[in-house]
């Protein structure tokens, strides 16, 4: 499976679920997606952990949730590059998404960013995901 689409899947059944925290393993990517999450008001928090078990020790990525008055700052989520078919766009072609009121996650040559800042600053790239 895509770590990519075990993360968001992760947060979208949590915050359906009402949980406070979710847990998943750790990558730098995960985490450039959890910061653009948080810079937008999504999650509560993203920090990077890790744990030992046994001899070994494992990385891990703590996101918080964020609800307002009892429900998610998150209502959907959905996928839009697969490892199956990529989908990359042009700085002209990015769209608000959900007449303004969602976003989009890209990932460009200057990092992961928001489809707000990647319109700002004129880049393209692929498009990971839309979350409204």
């Amino acid at each position: 499976m895509d770590p990519i689409s075990d993360m968001l899947n992760r947060i979208k059944t949590a915050s359906m679920a009402r949980q406070d925290q979710v847990m998943m393993p750790f990558s730098k990517m995960k985490l450039a997606i959890a910061d653009v999450l948080l810079s937008a008001g999504y999650i509560s928090g993203a920090e990077r952990k890790s744990k030992k078990h046994k001899k070994s020790e494992h990385e891990y990525l703590l996101i918080g949730l964020k609800y307002n008055d009892g429900t998610s700052a998150i209502s959907g989520i959905r996928m839009i590059s697969r490892q199956s078919r990529r989908m990359y766009l042009t700085a002209d072609e990015i769209k608000p998404v959900r007449s303004g009121h969602g976003l989009a996650i890209l990932s460009t040559s200057k990092g992961v960013m928001s489809s707000r800042d990647a319109r700002k600053q004129h880049v393209g790239g692929e498009i990971i995901c839309e979350i409204w």
